[in-house]
C-alpha cells in the first residue's frame, strides 16, 4: 500500500466525491472561502492528512482540533469541518470552513458517504462485552478463513487485511478510520469484516454509519467504571448496539444476568447461548475435554443440530468464545454442517485430506496475548494474558486449576488513571485462586504506582491473610521473581500486558513486551 502519511488503513485508489454535494446532502453550513470541487478522504488528525482530505477539527480535553487547521492545509486538506468555536479558531487558516453544531455526531455518516461504504457492503460482524471480545473476533476471522472466505478484522491488538497488518491504537477505531479501512478492504475483495466494538466506541459514535449483519455479546462484568457511572450505565452503552439502526440480528451469551436482560430488552431478533445445558437458551455448550493447550467442546442447537470441535487454547471460557463465534456465523447464513466440515478436516504430510469420523481438528487460530503459552516442553508453563478485570482473572485462574496439579503463581498489576474500584477485588481473586502472588507495575501512567500496588496487595491480604505475596515494581524483575518461585509442572500466569509492546509511565511509552521478556527469562533459566 502506498505511504499516505498515516498509520491507518486507507484505500489505495480513493474515489473522489463532490464536496459541494456533501455540503448540500447533509445540510451543512459553508463559511469563508468557497469549497473545492472534490474530496477523497476524511480524518481527525492533522498528522494523518493527505491531499484531498476533509480535515475534522473537534473540541478536545486540552485543545480544539481547529488549532491545527493550518497544518492540515499545508498537508493537502481541501476544507475543515468543525463547530462554531472551531470556525472562529480556523478563520485565518486559509481553508474553506464547513460548520455543523456537533461534528462528532456527523462523522460516521460523512465518512460512509465519502468512502461509499454502504454500497455493496461486506457481511459485517460486531462483537461487544467486557471480556472475550478480541478472542471472539479472532475466532470468527479464523473460521471464516477455514470456510474459504476472505475476511478483514479489527481488534484491540491489530487491524488486518490478509498479510497487511497495523497495530491498533484504540479497541475500535474512530469512525473516519473505520470507513477508510472498509474502503481498503473492499479493494482487497474482502467479503466479511469482524469489528471489536467497545462501549466507548458506541457512546463516542465510532461505529456510526455501519449496520452490522450480526452482533455478539460475551458478558458484562466490573470494568470501565471510570467512564461509566454505574454498571447500569455501562450496560446501557452496550445495549445500544442491539438496536435496529445498528444491527440486523444478535447472538447473546446468557450465562450472566446482564446477558439475560439484554436478550429481553434487545430490539432486534436475538439468538441465545449458554454454557449450562439446563439453561433456557437456544444453543448450549458442553466441555468435553480441557488440556493446557487445547479445549474440546460440543455445541448443541435447535432441531438437534450439534457440532463437536476444539480450540488450541486454554479454558472453558475460550470454548464459550468459540461457540459464540460459531452461532454468529450460523445467524449470518452459514450452515452448521458446513462449518463442522471446514473445522474438522485433517491433512497428511502431503496436504491430502484424511477422512476419519473420530478426528477433531478444530479451529486454526492464534490470538496474540490471550492465555498465550510462551514456555517450552520443560519447566513451568507460562501464560501471557491481556485480562485486567476481576472476571478475567477468575476465568483464567479457574481454567488453569482444572488442567494443572502444580503450583500457580499469579503476576499482575493494574492500570493507572483507570477504574480504581476494581483493584482490591483483582488482588483478592489472585490471592484466592493462586498459590503465590507477585504484584508489579502495569501502565501506571500519571498515577503513583506505589498506591496502585498497595490497593492490589490490600485486596489480596484481606482475602487470604497468609498468602505468599511479593511486591516487585519493575516488570522484568517481577517476572524473574515469579519464575524463581516455579518449578517443573508449575504454572505462571502473567496477566495484563497481553499483546502490548510498551509500558506507559508518566506519558512515556517505554518499549516492553511481556511475551519477549518471558521467553528471554525462560531461556536464561535453560527452559526454552
Amino acid at each position: 500500500m502506498a505511504d499516505r502519511g498515516s498509520s491507518a488503513l486507507r484505500p489505495e485508489h480513493p474515489i473522489e466525491r463532490s464536496l459541494p454535494h456533501l455540503v448540500e446532502e447533509f445540510g451543512l453550513e459553508q463559511r469563508g472561502l468557497p469549497v473545492s470541487e472534490v474530496v477523497s478522504g476524511i480524518t481527525l488528525s492533522s498528522h494523518d492528512v493527505v491531499p484531498g482530505d476533509l480535515y475534522v477539527g473537534l473540541a478536545g480535553k486540552r485543545h480544539h482540533g481547529a488549532r491545527f487547521a493550518e497544518a492540515a492545509r499545508e498537508a493537502g486538506a481541501v476544507a475543515i469541518l468543525t463547530d462554531d468555536e472551531g470556525a472562529e479558531i480556523a478563520a485565518d487558516a486559509g481553508l474553506p470552513i464547513i460548520v455543523t453544531p456537533e461534528p462528532r455526531l456527523a462523522l460516521g455518516e460523512l465518512a460512509a458517504w465519502i468512502y461509499r461504504t454502504r454500497e455493496e457492503p461486506p457481511t459485517m460482524f460486531g462483537v461487544t462485552g467486557t471480556n472475550g471480545k478480541t478472542s471472539v473476533a479472532y475466532l470468527l476471522e479464523a473460521i471464516l478463513r477455514q470456510l474459504g472466505v476472505v475476511a478483514g478484522i479489527s481488534t484491540t491488538a491489530e487491524r488486518r487485511i490478509g498479510d497487511e497488518v497495523i497495530v491498533s491504537k484504540l479497541t475500535t477505531p474512530e469512525a473516519t478510520e473505520i470507513h477508510a479501512m472498509l474502503a481498503r478492504m473492499r479493494e482487497a475483495d474482502v467479503r466479511s469484516v469482524v469489528l471489536e466494538v467497545s462501549a466507548q466506541a458506541i457512546t463516542q459514535h465510532r461505529v456510526d454509519g455501519i449496520v452490522f449483519d450480526v452482533v455478539g455479546f460475551t458478558n458484562l462484568t466490573h470494568d470501565h467504571l471510570d467512564d461509566y457511572e454505574t454498571m447500569d450505565v455501562y450496560y446501557a452503552a452496550k445495549r445500544e448496539l442491539f438496536q435496529p439502526d445498528r444491527a440486523r440480528r444478535g447472538v447473546v451469551m446468557v450465562d450472566g444476568d446482564w446477558g439475560g436482560r439484554l436478550a429481553q430488552e434487545s430490539r432486534i431478533p436475538i439468538t441465545t447461548i449458554a454454557t449450562d445445558p439446563a439453561a433456557d437458551a437456544e444453543w448450549t455448550l458442553t466441555i468435553d475435554e480441557e488440556r493446557p493447550e487445547r479445549t474440546t467442546f460440543t455445541l448443541r442447537g435447535p432441531d438437534h443440530r450439534t457440532l463437536t470441535t476444539s480450540v488450541p487454547l486454554l479454558g472453558a471460557y475460550m470454548a464459550a468464545n468459540a461457540a459464540l463465534a460459531i452461532v454468529m456465523l450460523v445467524e449470518s447464513g452459514f450452515d452448521l454442517d458446513a462449518i463442522a466440515h471446514a473445522l474438522n478436516i485433517a491433512h497428511d504430510a502431503e496436504g491430502t485430506e484424511i477422512h476419519d469420523d473420530g478426528f477433531v481438528a478444530g479451529i486454526d487460530v492464534y490470538i496474540p496475548g490471550r492465555a498465550e503459552k510462551v514456555s517450552g516442553e520443560s519447566g513451568p508453563i507460562v501464560y501471557i494474558d491481556y485480562g485486567h478485570s476481576p472476571d478475567a482473572f477468575t476465568s483464567t485462574l479457574e481454567s488453569i486449576r482444572r488442567v494443572s496439579d502444580g503450583r500457580v503463581i499469579m503476576l499482575f498489576g493494574a492500570d493507572g488513571d483507570r477504574d480504581p474500584s476494581k483493584r482490591e477485588e483483582m488482588g483478592a481473586i489472585a490471592a484466592r485462586l493462586a498459590d503465590a502472588v507477585v504484584v508489579t507495575d502495569f501502565h501506571p501512567r500519571f498515577e503513583d504506582p506505589a498506591s496502585i500496588r498497595a490497593a492490589l496487595i490490600a485486596g489480596a491480604k484481606r482475602a487470604v491473610p497468609d498468602r505468599e505475596i511479593h511486591e516487585v515494581p519493575d516488570p522484568r524483575a517481577a517476572f524473574r521473581t515469579a519464575l524463581s518461585l516455579a518449578g517443573e509442572g508449575d504454572v505462571i500466569l502473567y496477566a495484563g500486558p497481553g499483546h502490548e509492546d510498551y509500558h506507559e509511565v508518566a506519558g512515556e511509552r517505554i518499549p516492553y513486551s511481556a511475551r519477549d521478556d518471558a521467553r528471554s527469562a525462560l531461556h536464561e533459566h535453560g527452559w526454552l
